[in-house]
């Protein structure tokens, strides 16, 4: 049996995520960064999802999601409830979560041209 790689209609998906890096397509990223089913941008300045600010979220909130997936890194790690009102005023749903079910989430999501947005925070 032949075995092909089915790629989504997007540019971008996820082949994997933990709490030190992610796999974006073919590309290892061990830093921060935003992800929607076409952008990528590479250099998120978040470390701390408890430090994260409503300024820090702009980059993900700018590309008028449906919803916002946050990968916190290795564990699920709650942002300050202005974070989270940030998002509700503008009607954006908020889901926190590990990196790695952020990276399930996201490709469901995707998959189903949903207006996503995910924003993941690594160490590096």
């Amino acid at each position: 049996m032949q075995l092909t790689l089915e790629r989504p209609d997007h540019e971008f998906f996820l082949r994997g995520a933990d709490g030190i890096s992610a796999l974006v397509n073919d590309i290892r990223l061990t830093g921060s960064f935003v992800l929607a089913p076409n952008t990528l941008i590479e250099a998120w300045a978040v470390r701390d999802a408890k430090a994260l600010t409503v300024d820090q979220l702009e980059p993900l909130l700018a590309l008028a999601p449906e919803v916002v997936l946050l990968g916190t890194g290795a564990n699920q790690v709650f942002p300050s409830p202005a974070v989270m009102a940030a998002c509700l005023g503008r009607g954006v749903g908020l889901e926190v979560m590990s990196n790695a079910a952020a990276a399930r989430t996201f490709n469901v999501l995707a998959g189903e041209n949903r207006k996503v947005v995910a924003g993941f925070i690594l160490p590096g």
